[in-house]
C-alpha cells in the first residue's frame, strides 16, 4: 500500500493506492506543518483517523507533501515521526510545492508554479528540478496573498475600526471576536496561521465589497511582485496555481497578473488527484 498526502497548515488529504493506482481508501486530517507542530501533536492527528492509524502497519511507501516542509531539518524531523508512525515503510517528506508542480505541470515542462492557501509559496519548475528564490520566514513575516493574511487584515481592520459598520456587523454574526478569544488563539492554540485563515472565506464572499476588494488587489499585487517576478522568465512560461485561495479568487488573480503581462493557466483548489496519475506513472 502506497500512502500519498498532500498537506497544508490547515488540512491534510490523504490517499491510500495499490502498485496499480486503485483507490484504498481517502481522509483528511488537520494540518501537519513541522513548522508550528511537535511530535506529539502530530502523531495525535494520525492517531485521530481510523483509516491511518488502523492501516499504518501496512504501508509501504509514504509520500509526503506538505507546507512547513521547505528545509532539511523540517524535513527530517517530520520524516522521524512518521518513519516512528509507519514502521514498515520508506517515507519520502517533500515541501508541498512539489505536489503543486505533479498535479498541474505537463511531464519535462517548464513553469512557475505557486501555491496559494492558508499560506503561499512560489517556485520556478525547469522541468526536472524546483528552484526557489524567496526562502520562507513562515506567517508572520511573508504568506503574501494567503488566506492567513486576509484574516489578519480583517482582524486589523475590525478592531482599528475601519472596517465599514455594516460588514462589521456581519463579520460580527459569523465569527466569535472576542478579544481574549482571539488572542488564546494566536498565542496559546496549535496553528495560529490556520486559525487566521478561517477568516479568509468572509473576504472571498464579500470580495466585490470595496474594502474587502482593496485588500485583495493589494495583497495578490504583493504575491505577484514579490514572488512570482522574483524570476525573469515569468513573462515567457506559463504560471500554474494550487490552493483556495487562488481557486476563489481566479479572476481577481488573473486581473492583477494580465497587468503585468504574466499567462495564468491552471489553478487546482487541490492537487491530490494529479499525485495520483504521477505516482502510478513513476512507480
Amino acid at each position: 500500500m502506497k500512502l500519498l498526502v498532500d498537506s497544508g497548515s490547515t488540512k491534510a488529504d490523504w490517499i491510500a493506492i495499490d502498485d496499480n493506482g486503485k483507490v484504498l481508501f481517502t481522509t483528511q486530517t488537520l494540518g501537519l506543518n513541522p513548522e508550528v507542530l511537535d511530535r506529539e501533536e502530530i502523531i495525535s492527528r494520525l492517531d485521530d483517523k481510523f483509516d491511518i492509524e488502523h492501516n499504518k502497519a501496512k504501508a509501504k511507501q509514504l509520500f509526503f507533501y506538505g507546507a512547513g516542509c521547505g528545509t532539511d531539518r523540517m524535513k527530517d524531523f517530520l520524516s522521524k515521526v512518521f518513519q516512528e508512525y509507519f514502521p514498515n515503510a520508506t517515507v519520502s517528506v517533500h515541501e508541498d510545492t512539489y505536489a503543486a508542480v505533479y498535479a498541474t505541470t505537463p511531464k519535462d515542462e517548464k513553469a512557475i508554479v505557486c501555491i496559494l492557501g492558508t499560506g503561499s509559496n512560489c517556485s520556478y519548475f525547469d522541468g526536472k528540478v524546483l528552484h526557489q528564490k524567496v526562502q520562507s520566514l513562515g506567517y508572520i513575516v511573508m504568506d503574501d496573498g494567503s488566506g492567513n493574511r486576509f484574516g489578519r487584515h480583517l482582524l486589523r481592520g475590525y478592531y482599528f475600526n475601519t472596517m465599514p459598520k455594516e460588514l462589521a456587523k456581519e463579520f460580527e454574526e459569523e465569527y466569535n471576536l472576542d478579544a481574549d478569544y482571539i488572542k488564546a488563539n494566536l498565542y496559546k492554540e496549535a496553528n495560529p496561521n490556520a486559525y487566521l485563515a478561517t477568516f479568509a472565506k468572509f473576504i472571498i464572499k464579500h470580495k466585490d465589497n470595496e474594502f474587502c476588494k482593496k485588500i485583495i488587489r493589494r495583497e495578490l499585487k504583493d504575491f505577484t511582485k514579490n514572488y512570482i517576478m522574483q524570476y525573469e522568465n515569468c513573462h515567457d512560461v506559463p504560471v500554474h496555481f494550487v490552493g483556495s485561495i487562488a481557486f476563489y479568487l481566479k479572476d481577481e488573480l488573473e486581473q492583477i497578473l494580465n497587468k503585468y503581462d504574466i499567462k495564468m493557466v491552471n489553478v487546482l483548489r487541490r492537487p491530490i488527484d494529479g499525485l495520483i496519475a504521477y505516482h502510478v506513472l513513476n512507480k
